[in-house]
């Protein structure tokens, strides 16, 4: 493929790739269940689904609804996507999957884990940037009660769920991108991170499994771009909840690399602890993507906010590996948003 022109091309460099010209994040799309709309940033997403339990309706059926409100929400008043790029959390990713069966548009589909929020992110803005196609759209979600039955325990079985763990959200959010926007949000860079594990096989606390590959991607993106955390307005991860973020922060500090009042995690404020039984805080790929779409973009549209990093994290167990007790690995992909540019 020729390259595009005006597009600079920077070495790779430690999965770190600088987007010149930059993508332009033209819509943006939030659908959330009940639960969500109770929490802090409720009034902030864009619909509200209520699903009405039915013996002809299965909570898969429910997330697929999601993922199809985000799609159509976003490609409201823009052309249709030239390409979508979306997962979940369930075996084949089968949300999004039969959610684009009615789409009509090519469709890669992806996983990893909650990682996928900004791996279908980053991965549709390469694709716009490079000039391989004029737009594209990248979408996940995740569900409460599919998330919880297939990687811990049956609901009706009625655990007792520990104080590590987090609450899925149900949720989807899409995004749209375009190349030669104006007055929008832009894609400044990415990178993608490694795999990394160290031995954490709880399933319920994957905040603990997730914090390392975070740091690593943070730290490499810094030492790459020459940066360091008070250059941005605020770095948002998602979703360690409360265990992980708090060990991302101490992993970051012992590196010299402090993360001040900038920080903040997407599944720390989708919640009010105190009044939803949330424990550790949200988590799934629809949390960082509400959030993203609900409190974050429409921030940085504003200008109240000019750079802004954004980092997934994902725990990459299966219900099989989990019985074959094995420890989980993870990895964190990032993004770099900047404001509309004058």
């Amino acid at each position: 493929m020729a390259e595009k022109k005006g597009m600079k091309r920077e070495r790779w460099d430690e999965g770190v790739i600088t987007l010149s010209p930059s993508p332009g994040i033209v819509s943006w799309f939030s659908a959330v269940g009940q639960k969500e709309r109770e929490g802090p940033l409720g009034s902030k997403f864009d619909r509200v689904m209520e699903f009405a339990p039915s013996p002809e309706k299965s909570f898969e059926v429910e997330e697929r609804e999601l993922v199809m409100a985000a799609f159509s929400g976003c490609c409201d008043g823009v052309s249709r996507p030239n390409v979508a790029f979306g997962g979940d959390l369930l075996n084949q990713c089968v949300s999004t999957g039969f959610a684009m069966r009615e789409q009509g548009i090519p469709y890669v589909g992806l996983y990893g884990a909650c990682s996928t929020r900004a791996e279908s992110w980053a991965l549709a803005s390469i694709f716009v940037w490079s000039g391989a196609s004029p737009s594209a759209l990248a979408v996940t979600s995740s569900h409460y009660c599919t998330a919880e039955r297939q990687y811990r325990l049956p609901l009706n079985y009625g655990g007792q769920r520990p104080p590590t763990a987090q609450w899925t959200v149900t949720g989807s959010g899409a995004i749209f991108l375009q190349s030669g926007v104006k007055n929008v949000p832009l894609v400044k860079r990415v990178a993608f991170g490694r795999v990394l594990d160290y031995g954490v096989s709880d399933p319920f606390n994957m905040g603990a499994a997730m914090a390392p590959a975070a740091a690593d991607t943070l730290l490499r993106f810094f030492e790459e771009t020459d940066t360091k955390p008070a250059d941005y307005d605020r770095i948002f991860t998602g979703d360690l909840g409360y265990e992980g973020a708090d060990l991302l922060c101490q992993l970051m500090e012992k590196e010299g690399m402090a993360l001040g009042k900038e920080y903040e995690d997407c599944g720390r404020i989708i919640f009010d602890p105190e009044t939803q039984d949330t424990h550790a805080g949200g988590s799934g790929c629809g949390c960082s993507a509400v959030v993203l779409c609900g409190e974050i973009l429409p921030r940085i549209r504003a200008r109240e906010w000019e750079k802004v990093l954004f980092l997934a994290t994902g725990a990459l167990m299966s219900p099989t590996t989990l019985m074959q007790k094995e420890s989980i690995p993870a990895i964190a992909h990032l993004v770099e948003i900047h404001a509309p540019e004058d």
